[in-house]
Parts: structure tokens; sequence; C-alpha cells
């Protein structure tokens, strides 16, 4: 790593307001021991009536094409490049206590890798216990970060996120120790009011649970990896010049766009 390149995550970060004071001691610790932390109160009512006015329009105009980009999954519904489709969704990646959280687990320069949208449908959206990484050996450096935005309520029943605990520290994958698609004797539930995030070191074992409602439960999912790997989505492919004129020249830094 060159110091350069250190001190270009360093400047972008000053930039978009991070400090070292920007996640209090016991958040950073929750990321350390658990593998990740929720950050309460992070979307006005405001905004969490914007993002889900812009979320309906997006799915009615791109119909069955929604998430192609990226990927699309059977029993959900799900966004894809949502940098590049609305103003909106700008302060989603460059929110100053995720990219604090990111970079004290990554602790070297990163980038986003996508920015995406899922929620499950009614009696369906249950995923095996997975990690977002291959095989990784417990004394590897993490390599990716996932946060989840709340845009509407998680409640034990809609479909929230389970996790276990620590896992992040264990290496290979859920499927060397158990049957994935179970439930694990550890697992929590990520229940929470809708504008909060949820933050996780993505080699923690995670997935999504059944919606056993018949309502929805939207969230975004701003996904980043450390800057040396390849992006989930290529935002120098995917950038609009729209999207491009409007953000700062950090932002750009975030999405490797500079």
């Amino acid at each position: 790593m060159s110091q350069q390149t250190t001190d270009d995550i360093q400047e972008a970060l000053r930039e978009l307001g991070v400090t070292e004071n920007t996640l209090t001691t016991e958040e950073k610790q929750s990321l350390d021991e658990n593998g990740f932390v929720l950050l309460y109160n992070v979307l006005t009512q405001d905004e969490l009536e914007q993002l889900r006015d812009r979320y309906e329009a997006l799915m009615e105009k791109e119909g069955q094409s929604a998430g192609l980009e990226v990927h699309q999954e059977q029993g959900t519904r799900r966004l894809a490049d949502l940098v590049n489709k609305g103003e909106i969704f700008d302060s989603i990646y460059t929110n100053p206590r995720v990219l604090a959280a990111v970079y004290h687990v990554l602790k070297r320069p990163f980038k986003l890798s996508s920015l995406n949208a899922r929620d499950a449908i009614p009696g369906q959206g249950h995923q095996n216990l997975h990690v977002d990484w291959g095989r990784r050996e417990a004394d590897e450096p993490f390599h990716v970060v996932n946060s989840i935005w709340l845009i509407d309520d998680f409640t034990p029943d809609n479909g929230p996120t389970r996790v276990v605990p620590g896992t992040h520290r264990i290496g290979g994958a859920p499927s060397d120790y158990m049957n994935p698609a179970d439930d694990h004797p550890e697992q929590e539930l990520i229940v929470a009011p809708a504008g909060t995030v949820g933050v996780f070191n993505s080699h923690l074992w995670h997935g999504g649970t059944t919606n056993r409602t018949n309502g929805t439960r939207r969230a975004c999912h701003s996904y980043y990896t450390a800057r040396e790997h390849a992006q989930q989505l290529n935002q120098r492919e995917y950038i609009r010049k729209v999207t491009y004129d409007r953000i700062s020249p950090a932002a750009r830094y975030i999405l490797d766009v500079e």
C-alpha cells in the first residue's frame, strides 16, 4: 500500500465528515467483538418517505429487469446501480458514520462495491447463512463490509436479517460447521425501527429470514470492499455524467471513478 493511497482515503474521509470520534468506543467494540453494529436515527422521516417513494417508482419502472445489473433472487424484489438512480441515494454511500465503520473494520483504503436494494415478498426471503466473500483464513485481513439501511421497520416476523455474533473471526464458511439453511443457536435478528443502519463485517455469518407478514420490508445495501479488489458493480463502467457532475471529489473517490 503506498503512502499516497493511504493519504487519499484519509483525505476523502475527512472531506465527508469522518473524524476519530465519529463512532463511539462502544460502537467500535461491537464491530470488533460482535462483527456488527446498529446505528440508530440515521435517516429522518422525510428521507425515509423520499426513499420509499423512489424505491417503488424504480420497481414500477424497471419491472422484470429490476436488479439485473447485479443480481436477481427468487422470492424477493431487488434493485441495483442505485448510485445512478437518484440524488436521494448520494448520502447513503457517503454517510460518515458508515464510512467510519468501514474504515475501522478494513483498516486500509476502500471503495464502494455496490449500492443495491432488497425486500422479501410475503412468504419468501429465507437465505442460508453465508459470508460475502470466498473462504477466508482466520489470520487474513478483512476484505468487505456491508450496511443495511432500514427503509421499513425490521420486526421479528417480516424477514429481518439474521447474524451470528463473533463468526467473522472464524475461518472458512458456515457450511464447514453446520447446515447453513438451519437456525444457529446463537443467531440474532436485526430488529430495529426504520431509519436505523446496521453495519456488519461481511465475513460475519448472516442471511435473510422469511417474511411471515403480508407487508414489505425494504432495505438498501451499501457494500464496500478493500480498494485492491474488484467491485461487485464496476462503477467506472456504469457512472452517468449527471451523477459524476453532481457528486463531490470525495464521493468520486469512494466510487473509484475519479
